[in-house]
């Protein structure tokens, strides 16, 4: 935005290119100080990007730069600060050109910066969620979907290509129990009606059985093993329990606002895996053990920390097997620029080996995959007990949400509370996890999640939906023109300075895919607003005063929803 304009002239002064200078100035954070600079160049990094290291004092520098560069009808003040060069902006000029790109840009405000400005547009994978058929839904696939679906979010923004795939865990051993499970205790019309929650008891039943009885576990391993032989009977009654489970699936998936562009799986690679390890064998890397297995080693000196197992002694494929073949055929499918797998830090090793083993076999793509992984989140529990099922934590939230609605009075008037309710508890619930880095464990509580004060998912929907309403209230007549004179006490000028930041903190969340850079500046983006909200009234003042503040605070939503939406939230308009 203006950040350009003070790169060109800080440019001809320094003798130094503008697009250098864009990355050293930035909008600075807004502080208790009720005056503080808009942009600040720092010396240091500019320096860096000079080369120069046998830099004189930083101070003196700064000093200098300060010196050398004039006030004009954009800049109207410049002083200098620790190691930078402060620059105050013509105050009428700052509301006008913010207020206006936020307006004129919509939703892509601040995804049009200089900041993104060359960068190459890629085609990237998400893989994401991929829990396992007829077993829990544990937290860690909650965390999984929400995380991925912000990255892909983020990277859909930018501009980029994405594929989000779901990668589920549909074969295995897990099948050879399930299949003997229904024909023993499994009822179609339960199977139709609640496929996820029917299939898994089905599951917990068969484990019982097999653990006492032999000749359970015998026939599980046979049903398996037709399976594996391609039995049309065998295939079919699992192919009927994969889709049943992928249409429930989907309908939750709605609820969250998640969806993918392809259902995958460990059973798309079962011929694959094969052609895989012919591969390793034929460039002399499988080594088999005493055990009968299959080894690759990544230390080539027999390290047992750096042995990745790719096959049992039966011949047939493991996990990391299928992973490489799947990384294979999506590299054929879709000749990715980047690909991105979000799952628990538990699986870090597995990943490093994936990708390894990958890199050795001659495949150079293997750096373009990343595996970004989250930390465990404990003590999740739903009126049921431990979360089994998505669906238990999506109603738990809305249960919740629904109770704490009904004590406040404005809620009465809603058309659908109920799917209101959903909305803001998946907000709070999403904030909750995005407030810190992802790598982090976190205890849960419901009632942090849920606290009507502070720093959470329900305070931002608030402020929006009250935002909303003020626009309905007063209509937006007002919108067509503005006078800037009227925006000039400290609470807009904050507001003002902070939506100039807003595509700093985008391109911090892109470059690191942390979400907790965007949490934190709506956060602050809602805290302005409630001060702006209580100090600079709209009704009973001047039609010019209102005008003027409608239009900050229509922008102040704006920015609010942009965020939100980026962040996997759907912003509600009544609450």
């Amino acid at each position: 935005m203006q950040g350009s304009k003070l790169g060109r002239a800080c440019g001809s002064v320094l003798d130094l290119p503008p697009e250098n200078l864009i990355k050293s100035i930035s909008a600075v954070p807004i502080s208790r100080k009720e005056e503080v600079a808009d942009f600040q160049l720092s010396v240091d990094s500019l320096l860096e990007n000079n080369n120069d290291h046998s830099r004189p004092d930083i101070q003196i520098q700064a000093m200098r730069l300060a010196e050398k560069l004039k006030c004009d009808t954009v800049v109207s003040e410049i002083s200098t600060g620790q190691g930078t060069v402060n620059f105050k902006i013509n105050r009428e000029l700052l509301t006008k050109t913010v207020l206006q790109q936020v307006i004129e840009d919509g939703s892509k405000y601040g995804l049009k910066s200089e900041l993104f400005s060359g960068l190459p547009k890629k085609r990237i994978v998400v893989e994401f969620s991929s829990p396992n058929v007829a077993k829990k839904f544990h937290v860690g696939h909650l965390r999984s979907t929400i995380i991925g679906n912000f990255i892909a979010n983020l990277k859909e923004a930018l501009g980029h290509q994405v594929t989000r795939i779901n990668y589920l865990g549909d074969w295995g051993m897990q099948f050879g129990l399930l299949g003997t499970g229904f024909q023993l205790f499994g009822y179609e019309e339960k199977l139709q009606s609640s496929p996820l929650q029917h299939l898994f008891e089905v599951y917990v039943q068969v484990n019982k059985e097999a653990a006492d009885d032999k000749n359970v576990a015998k026939s599980a391993h046979e049903f398996f093993q037709r399976l594996e032989l391609g039995d049309m009977q065998a295939l079919a009654l699992w192919q009927k329990f994969r889709d049943l489970s992928i249409d429930e699936y989907m309908r939750i998936y709605q609820r969250l606002g998640v969806h993918f562009d392809e259902y995958s799986g460990e059973s798309f690679y079962r011929e694959k895996s094969q052609e895989v390890l012919k591969l390793l064998d034929s460039k002399g890397l499988l080594q088999k053990t005493l055990k009968g297995t299959a080894v690759v080693d990544l230390s080539g000196n027999g390290d047992p920390s750096s042995v990745c197992t790719v096959m049992r002694s039966d011949g047939t494929s493991l996990y990391a097997t299928r992973d490489l073949a799947a990384a294979i055929d999506r590299m054929e499918k879709y000749n990715f620029d980047k690909m991105i797998y979000v799952t628990d830090k538990g699986q870090k090793k597995h990943f490093q080996q994936v990708f390894q083993i990958l890199q050795i076999m001659g495949y150079d793509w293997a750096e373009r995959c990343q595996h970004v992984p989250f930390g465990v989140v404990q003590g999740m529990k739903t009126r049921r007990g431990d979360v089994t099922f998505l669906e238990d934590v999506l109603n738990e939230i809305r249960l919740r949400m629904l109770q704490n609605m009904a004590s406040i009075k404005t809620t009465k008037e809603l058309e659908n509370p109920e799917e209101t309710a959903e909305q803001v508890g998946l907000a709070a619930l999403i904030i909750q996890d995005f407030r810190g880095f992802l790598l982090s464990d976190y205890q849960f509580s419901w009632d942090r999640v849920f606290q009507s004060r502070g720093d959470t998912g329900v305070f931002l929907q608030y402020t929006h939906a009250r935002l909303h309403s003020l626009e309905e209230t007063f209509g937006c007549g007002y919108l067509n023109d503005f006078n800037t004179a009227c925006l000039q006490e400290p609470q807009s000028v904050s507001i003002l300075q902070h939506l100039l930041r807003f595509d700093e903190v985008l391109y911090r969340s892109s470059q690191d895919l942390q979400p907790r850079h965007i949490v934190s500046y709506l956060l602050t983006l809602s805290h302005l607003a409630a001060v702006a909200h209580r100090t600079l009234h709209v009704r009973n003042s001047p039609p010019e005063v209102a005008g003027a503040r409608l239009h900050l605070f229509r922008a102040v939503r704006s920015v609010l929803a942009n965020g939100m939406k980026l962040l996997g939230i759907t912003p509600v308009c009544r609450m």
